[in-house]
């Protein structure tokens, strides 16, 4: 999701440096923005192509933290959900950053307290959980650590109204948030459903559509975002934080035994393979 919200803030009239550990992956995310930028924005007519430049000339990419960090103000943080890794990326950042730029993470479920421990500056640690797709999706979490400061917060507030999305406050700093939490939660007993018989995917989904008003069930989200590894990691955090109410199925882990992700894998918990 990072060029994803390089490219929003590059909309939004800020400069950006985007930073990945390899060129590859650097060059990779400026083409994204670049495809996206001209099909979504520039072909349909929503800005000019002299706009569109404007919008490239705004991000740059680089494998050195430094330079990425060199006058920034804030930083979004976006590597995989991995403890270990988001407090190393963390207090290399601390090193790297003016004492004054905000630290944020992009986090869907982890501890913003946790992430941030290993830094100087724990009162500018948040958490900025974006949704996926970014361009589309109206909702952004802001999670507050537990020496989060007031100040931050409203920082956060303001940048997101700019970024012209939504915002709800998560006070607490709990496993999975508000959002996750939800929605894994339903995930979870969805595919205990299914694994337990009860109902087809199909009739699973369209319950929770024609039910509850959602514009698509859990189990066909799950597949075309290929988020089956991803909520069974979620879950087992869940779990091992809030207790026992958020035990995976076992038919999540069979899935990624099975390599049966979503639709990059042609199964998930529907079969994609005629299509």
């Amino acid at each position: 999701m990072g060029n994803q919200i390089a490219q929003l803030a590059a909309q939004s009239g800020h400069e950006v440096s985007m930073r990945d550990v390899e060129d590859r992956f650097v060059q990779n995310g400026l083409s994204a923005i670049k495809g996206r930028v001209q099909k979504f924005l520039v072909d349909k007519g929503k800005i000019s192509q002299e706009e569109a430049y404007g919008i490239l000339g705004r991000v740059k990419g680089t494998t050195d933290l430094k330079q990425a960090t060199d006058g920034a103000q804030l930083v979004i943080e976006c590597v995989p959900e991995d403890m270990a890794l988001k407090q190393q990326i963390f207090r290399e950042l601390d090193e790297s950053c003016a004492p004054e730029t905000i630290l944020a993470s992009n986090t869907s479920s982890l501890s913003i307290t946790a992430i941030g421990s290993l830094t100087q500056r724990q009162d500018k640690v948040v958490g900025m959980h974006f949704f996926n797709p970014v361009a589309v999706m109206k909702l952004i979490e802001i999670i507050r650590g537990a020496k989060t400061s007031d100040e931050t917060i409203q920082v956060i507030k303001d940048l997101a109204a700019k970024f012209g999305k939504e915002t709800i406050m998560v006070n607490k700093d709990s496993a999975g948030f508000v959002v996750v939490r939800l929605f894994a939660a339903l995930g979870n007993e969805a595919v205990r459903l299914l694994d337990e018989g009860v109902a087809s995917a199909e009739d699973i989904d369209k319950g929770c559509q024609l039910g509850l008003g959602h514009a698509m069930g859990p189990l066909k989200t799950h597949d075309i975002t290929n988020g089956i590894p991803v909520t069974l990691h979620v879950l087992e955090y869940m779990r091992e934080q809030l207790g026992d109410a958020y035990r995976p199925s076992p038919l999540w882990r069979q899935k990624v035994w099975c390599g049966e992700l979503g639709v990059s894998t042609s199964k998930g918990f529907y079969d994609y393979s005629q299509q």
